[in-house]
Formats: structure tokens, C-alpha cells, sequence
């Protein structure tokens, strides 16, 4: 009769901590399933936590999926939902409970349909970006991760734990050996980028134990990377009416509002595909410049060209266009 604490700590064990198998493939989950824990501990744990996991009813779990939806929630809902329904199905699979309460739940009928977010930066937009970050009271690091992002098109949680060691300017790369796909993934530098990676480079701070931090975006006390959830707050505590401030947040909260609407890091990855397309290049060579899953099984397996000379290309002329974006703004700013 293990509780749903249990159950939990013995899911994670053993499905979500991170490991490598013998043909090379990753299993679990990147973050060792910190994430879930976290909701979990928010929202699970604190209702049902002590609960034996053979007594929780359908009716419970939908309790609370109810009240996450109600706070408008929808894609936290909505993931919630996903890991209650694995979690329940590894109790299953070992007998520690005899049915999985979730089973006929959707995610249709917990947090909805989700809508995929089609936010671009329009070209003023980038142009006005370039003249409002340095009014937004954020720190240079933070600003060199806004335009990293647009830069490389990367992914904000392989910026936030990229290493010194993987950057060799010398070559002018930014190798990642771990990605969301599973495939290693080398993104060329542009001048653009370069300088981005130079400004960083003059901050680099010490670990606690003296030594050079080895992440180009450290948390404070230089122990770790920096958790994307902070970078992803700055960003958005900047694009919210004064009145719906949060406390001890900053008193800029409009600071980076743009004319389109609300943005997010993810956004700028998807404006630098749109920008990359807009230059000509095409649809196949951003696919590999930002490492996207090949949809086709044949092409993965019998294709393996990544096309590495228009990926310079591409990420070049993405860099020049930038340059030419931010030139703008301080012309206009004169």
C-alpha cells in the first residue's frame, strides 16, 4: 500500500532518472522529472500525498485537475494530466494498484485542446527589441540570451546549460551533446553571435569552490546553470500592465512589450526560423540549423547529411540580418 509519495519517488527512480542504454539511446527524462516533482509538490502532494495509491479515486485526480484548469492553466493541466496517467500506469504494471483511475481521461477533458502558439517578431518588432533591452533593467547576461536565442534559433533550455567547453570561437561553434531529439547538434557562429559569446565571456564568474564556472549562464552563486523558469520570468515580468505587477518583481513592467502581443523565448526561436526563411533559405537547412526531429524514419536512418555548409550559410546571413536590424534601431535612437 504504498502512497502516492511512494509511488512517485519509485516512478521517478526508475522511469525519469536520466540514463544511457546500450544502443546509445537516452531514457528518462532530462531533468531527472524535476519538473514533475515540482508539480507534484504543488499540486499533487499536498491533497493526496499520504493517500494509499490503490484508494485514490478518479474523482480526486479530477478534483484537482479542475482547479489547476480554473487557474487557467491549461497546458500545466494538461501535463499534469499526462504524468498522473504514466505514473499510474507503472503501478499497474507492478500490481501496486489494480486499476489506473485516469485511463479514460483526456487531455480533452482535463485542460482541452491546445492551440500551438504561432508568435513572430515582425523585423520593427526586433528593431524596437534592440532599443528597449537596455532600458529594461536587466542585467548584460540576460540581454545576450535574448539575442543568442535569436542568433542560433536554440532551444532556451540548451542555452541556459550551455558549458564554456562545448565553444570553440577559434572555429567558430557551439557544439550541444545532449538535445531534446537525442542527436548531438553543432551550431555555427556568426560575427553576430561571436560578440554575444565575447560580452558573456567578461562575466564569467567562479563556482563556490573557486574554480572557473563552467556555465555561460550560472545562477548567482555560480553552483549550476541558471533554471530556464528565471530567464522565462524576466521576459515575461516585463510585458504586464503596472497594475498586475508582482511583488519584489521589477517596477519595468512594460519595458519589452511589443505591438504583436505577449512573447516568450520560444518565440525567438521560431523568429529566427521566419527570419531565416525570409532570406531565401530553405525549409530542409533550418530544420537542421535548429535540429529539428526528421519526421521521416527512411530519411533518418539512410540520410545523413546535415548539411553543415548551408547551415553556416544560414546561420551568417541570420547573423548579418540582426546586425543590420540592430544598426537600425541605433539610427533611430540617435
Amino acid at each position: 500500500r504504498l502512497t502516492i509519495k511512494q509511488l512517485f519517488d519509485r516512478w521517478a527512480a526508475t522511469e525519469l532518472t536520466p540514463n544511457v542504454l546500450a544502443n546509445g539511446k537516452r531514457s528518462g527524462r532530462k531533468d531527472g522529472g524535476q519538473y514533475s516533482r515540482d508539480q507534484f509538490e504543488r499540486r499533487i502532494f499536498p491533497v493526496l500525498g499520504e493517500v494509499a495509491a490503490v484508494d485514490v479515486r478518479k474523482a480526486d485526480l479530477l478534483a484537482i485537475l479542475d482547479a489547476v484548469k480554473a487557474e487557467g492553466k491549461l497546458r500545466t493541466c494538461n501535463v499534469l494530466l499526462t504524468d498522473l496517467k504514466q505514473m499510474f500506469h507503472f503501478a499497474l504494471a507492478r500490481e501496486i494498484v489494480d486499476r489506473n483511475p485516469l485511463d479514460t481521461i483526456t487531455k480533452r477533458q482535463a485542460g482541452g485542446a491546445e492551440t500551438e502558439r504561432e508568435r513572430v517578431l515582425t523585423a520593427d518588432e526586433v528593431v524596437a527589441l534592440a532599443r528597449q533591452l537596455p532600458k529594461a533593467n536587466m542585467g548584460l547576461r540576460s540581454i545576450c540570451a535574448v539575442w543568442m536565442t535569436l542568433a542560433t534559433g536554440c532551444r532556451v533550455g540548451e542555452l541556459m546549460n550551455a558549458q564554456w567547453d562545448h565553444i570553440d570561437l577559434g572555429k567558430r561553434t557551439w557544439h550541444l551533446p545532449d538535445t531534446k531529439n537525442q542527436r548531438p547538434h553543432t551550431i555555427h557562429l556568426s560575427d553576430f553571435a561571436v560578440q554575444q559569446i565575447q560580452n558573456l565571456a567578461t562575466m564569467r564568474v567562479l563556482t563556490p569552490a573557486g574554480l572557473p564556472c563552467p556555465w555561460v549562464f550560472p545562477n548567482t552563486k555560480g553552483s549550476n546553470a541558471l533554471d530556464i523558469k528565471t530567464f522565462g520570468k524576466q521576459l515575461s515580468d516585463r510585458q504586464r500592465p503596472p497594475e498586475k505587477r508582482l511583488s519584489n518583481r521589477t517596477a519595468a513592467t512594460e519595458s519589452l512589450s511589443l505591438p504583436g502581443g505577449k512573447w516568450t523565448a520560444h518565440d525567438l526561436r521560431r523568429t529566427a526560423a521566419t527570419t531565416m526563411a525570409s532570406l531565401g533559405i530553405s525549409s530542409d537547412v533550418i530544420d537542421e540549423c535548429l535540429n529539428h526531429m526528421i519526421q521521416s524514419r527512411v530519411t533518418r536512418i539512410y540520410i545523413r547529411d546535415r548539411r553543415e555548409g548551408e547551415q553556416v550559410k544560414a546561420f551568417d546571413a541570420l547573423g548579418q540580418r540582426l546586425a543590420e536590424l540592430v544598426a537600425l534601431a541605433i539610427q533611430k535612437g540617435a
